[in-house]
């Protein structure tokens, strides 16, 4: 098997870093970018000035400022963070064409067949740090190793502006140690139910043959037998293909119960519709969603397969994702899961030759 070599690239405090960066004033103070906390607002980012604070991303901007009430909140500049991320993919391109972004500051490159360098990928990390640092004056922290799950580990090892790199002879001793909520897909419910199991580590993990995990946690069980040993076959996808279109607000006042978050849903339902609009006809509707976020920032979201577009349908499905909770409601919103008509026509080629 032929040994992949991933870069995972992940901006320091992206938003805020660009803030301080163009306010010197800024610098070394807590920052962070979100919503006015008198408009319910969020934190999108912050320093980490702010985090040793214990502000965090996706807390409210009312609660950050009581846990720093120094914290300077500024509004984010999309356009601003667009550009930059732009020039940053653009040095990326000098190394490899085979580049998947996951956001506007973060990114995985297959580095496996790049000539820089004489193919070494801990240099080419080195050296996409050092222009980024030189030419937009921000950080980046880089990870490097044979596959994408450990390249994103690795690349929060030494964080900020760290590099960290696991080679193949290192990957069995070093996925061991690890936790078993760091694996890709695990979330807390899953975490918990490994915990119950007496499974924290990957090495634990490890004791469980690929049945007993199937048989416990369906077809997930498979992927984490392969993660405890470092194995994942993910490819970089160059071809960024929607998943999904959807809409949410979040209301200055709580919602208080099901009945005055239905009364939303018409005008949800509408921008949801403008947005369908200018989907290309590659895409297809598959499942309609919706999502909460209750007062004490518990969230969920329910998907119906079979299920319509209608207003009735988004009504049903919101009413069994209430239920859920049976709490105000913070935010609401609602979505479209996508089927990529290209992708069954580009399969349907493969298998025809």
């Amino acid at each position: 098997m032929t040994v992949r070599k991933i870069i995972h690239v992940d901006c320091d405090c992206f938003y805020a870093a660009i803030e301080m960066r163009d306010d010197p004033s800024l610098a070394g103070k807590p920052l962070a970018v979100g919503g006015s906390a008198d408009r319910r607002g969020v934190i999108a980012t912050c320093n980490y000035e702010a985090r040793a604070y214990g502000v965090r991303s996706a807390m409210a901007s009312g609660h950050a400022l009581k846990l720093c009430p120094d914290l300077l909140i500024v509004k984010p500049r999309i356009e601003a963070y667009k550009a930059v991320s732009r020039e940053i993919q653009a040095i990326f391109r000098d190394y490899t064409e085979l580049i998947e972004p996951l956001s506007l500051d973060e990114a995985y490159l297959d580095v496996s067949d790049s000539p820089h360098f004489a193919g070494s990928a801990t240099r080419i990390a080195r050296d996409i740090r050092r222009r980024v640092l030189q030419q937009l004056h921000i950080t980046v922290s880089a990870g490097v190793a044979p596959n994408k799950f450990l390249a994103k580990i690795a690349s929060d090892w030494k964080k900020p502006d760290g590099l960290f790199v696991i080679t193949p002879d290192e990957v069995e001793a070093f996925v061991a140690e690890l936790p078993v909520n760091k694996l890709h897909g695990v979330g807390k419910v899953t975490a918990e139910k490994l915990g119950r199991l007496g499974i924290r580590t990957c090495l634990q993990l490890r004791d469980w043959n690929k049945l007993a995990l199937v048989r416990e946690f369906g077809g997930f069980g498979e992927r984490l037998w392969g993660l405890a040993r470092g194995i994942d076959e993910r490819a970089v996808q160059t071809d960024s293909r929607r998943q999904t279109v959807s809409v949410e607000t979040t209301y200055e006042q709580d919602l208080p119960d099901l009945a005055s978050c239905q009364a939303q849903l018409p005008q949800l339902l509408e921008e949801l519709a403008r947005r369908m609009a200018r989907l290309d006809a590659s895409y297809r509707p598959d499942k309609p969603l919706v999502k909460i976020k209750f007062h004490d920032f518990t969230q969920t979201t329910l998907e119906q397969a079979g299920a319509g577009f209608d207003l009735a349908s988004y009504q049903s499905l919101l009413g069994a994702a209430f239920a859920r909770g049976n709490k105000p409601v913070r935010l609401l919103g609602v979505g479209v899961r996508l089927h990529d008509l290209r992708g069954r026509h580009e399969q349907l080629e493969l298998f025809a030759r």
